[in-house]
């Protein structure tokens, strides 16, 4: 094998990368053993040598055989260097089949979602708060004010429950906005809704258990308790929300049940107090556990807010999950679980054996936040401004398409739904907006049962990040797409006059 070659080939493949003699020179070597250019008991000449051919310091040449023979790459002796069997070697040439890796497990298969980018210039994205609105001052000094008073004993891990100064301010404020029952000691600060259905997923049921889903429902949740290898039930849910039969409970008594009661995700519907109750009963019946997901409750634009299920009476079978990444953003990263008082230890104790906090800083912010009252405020802000946008896209919305859709969902939260009254499927429909620069998602695409996804044939749309000065124009701009996609020749129906 001709080094010197070798040595040049290598030097054009840097693609301009800045490295030393030495470091180039070594790389050269292993690279051209993996490959099998240079067989096992191929004899290397001495540093010397090798030095003069190619041009380089000879503590260069020292230095690559030392790091190989270091690696296993080469055995060196008082007769000199030679090329290892490297039993890995054939391995890593191409065989042009895919590997085992290239295949993901089946928990996770159909689970790859699309990115998310910036690009959209017009975007309906649902459970991204208004960004632009976000009070920075405030909430910089607040940071400001954490690092001052953090020191160097605060660096290292903290305690898996979270920050006690969060967990307190979380306690008083459940309390008084949603009615939550707890106690410090039941309340776990995680890194957003995901995390903690992860780690209910987990704790909570074996793999194969059954778990109960909302159909449509979040695509989050699906995730987690697929990824946890559970049994996914899908129940249909209707203007009263979840609505599973009694033969349900009888046929396919559920291990954890997961539910969005104050505003469903995606279609907005709230869960009936009849339903409720009659759920919490027959789930301590069954000793199933209710995951209460309360992403959006604060934001309520008719009528009062409705409390959440973990406080209608005590000890329930509820573990409620809340986020901040809707009422702050997205990027903090901060949710919490309010877990019944009989598995608050169990939770503390497994926590501490595979999780790790951190962010502490954040978090003692964000306690910072709330106690002064900037959260109260932010909140307060939210909902005015949230309102003015939900209407504005409502007479938007009635305006350009008339009763070619029928709106739903929007009396709380941060979006809601129209079903298209034209022949039209959403996905195509949604397709197409995108291609314009319009995000829009396909309600369809939430079902888990495919049977069940031309029933919800509709577009889900957030509001939140939309001004209300732009909603006409993003709406004219759907309705065109929508008017382009329907076939010219067809009889328009009664309800698609204003498309």
């Amino acid at each position: 094998m001709d080094l010197a070659l070798l040595f040049s080939s290598f030097t054009a493949r840097l693609d301009g990368r800045k490295i030393t003699q030495q470091r180039m020179l070594y790389e050269a070597l292993r690279d051209a053993i993996l490959e099998g250019l240079l067989p096992a008991t191929t004899r290397l000449p001495a540093t010397r040598a090798l030095a003069k051919e190619l041009g380089i310091a000879r503590n260069s040449a020292m230095f690559a055989y030392e790091q190989l023979a270091e690696e296993g790459f080469l055995d060196v002796s008082r007769q000199g260097s030679v090329v290892a069997r490297v039993g890995a070697a054939s391995l890593l040439k191409s065989t042009g089949h895919k590997t085992a890796a290239a295949k993901l497990s089946r928990r996770v298969d159909g689970l790859r979602r699309e990115p998310l980018t910036r690009e959209t210039p017009i975007s309906f994205r649902p459970g991204l708060p208004a960004l632009d609105e976000f009070p920075m001052r405030p909430w910089r000094a607040a940071i400001a004010r954490a690092w001052r008073n953090l020191d160097a004993a605060d660096l290292g891990y903290a305690s898996s429950a979270g920050l006690p100064d969060l967990r307190h301010a979380l306690v008083d404020y459940l309390k008084v906005s949603r009615g939550v029952r707890c106690d410090v000691e039941q309340v776990f600060i995680t890194d957003g809704t995901q995390t903690s259905l992860d780690l209910c997923a987990r704790m909570l049921a074996d793999a194969g258990d059954r778990v109960w889903i909302e159909e449509p429902g979040y695509i989050g949740a699906r995730a987690a308790f697929q990824g946890a290898d559970l049994t996914l039930l899908p129940i249909p849910v209707d203007a009263d929300g979840i609505a599973p039969s009694p033969m349900d409970w009888v046929t396919s008594p559920p291990r954890l049940i997961y539910v969005t009661p104050s505003h469903q995700y995606p279609l907005g519907s709230v869960l009936s107090i009849e339903r409720r109750m009659d759920m919490i009963e027959r789930a301590r019946e069954h000793g199933a556990w209710i995951i209460e997901d309360d992403y959006d409750s604060e934001f309520r634009h008719t009528g009062s807010p409705f409390a959440a299920m973990q406080g209608l009476a005590a000890d329930t079978p509820v573990v409620y999950l809340g986020t901040f990444s809707k009422t702050m953003f997205p990027a903090l990263r901060i949710g919490f679980m309010v877990v019944p008082a009989a598995l608050s230890s169990e939770f503390a104790h497994t926590l501490g054996e595979i999780s790790r906090q951190g962010r502490v800083a954040d978090q003692l912010a964000l306690a910072d936040f709330m106690r002064s009252g900037a959260y109260t405020r932010h909140l307060r802000r939210m909902r005015m401004l949230y309102a003015q946008r939900r209407v504005a896209l409502i007479s938007a919305l009635q305006r350009h398409f008339g009763e070619a859709v029928t709106i739903s969902g929007d009396a709380g939260g941060m979006h809601l739904t129209v079903r298209l009254n034209v022949p039209l499927v959403d996905v195509d429909v949604c397709h197409a907006a995108r291609s314009a620069g319009l995000w829009v998602a396909p309600v369809s695409t939430f079902c888990l049962a495919r049977g069940r996804a031309a029933r919800y044939n509709g577009l889900l749309l957030g509001y939140a990040g939309v001004a209300a000065a732009h909603a006409d124009e993003a709406v004219g701009k759907l309705a065109q797409i929508v008017r382009s996609m329907l076939k010219p020749t067809a009889k328009p129906p009664k309800t698609s006059a204003k498309v």
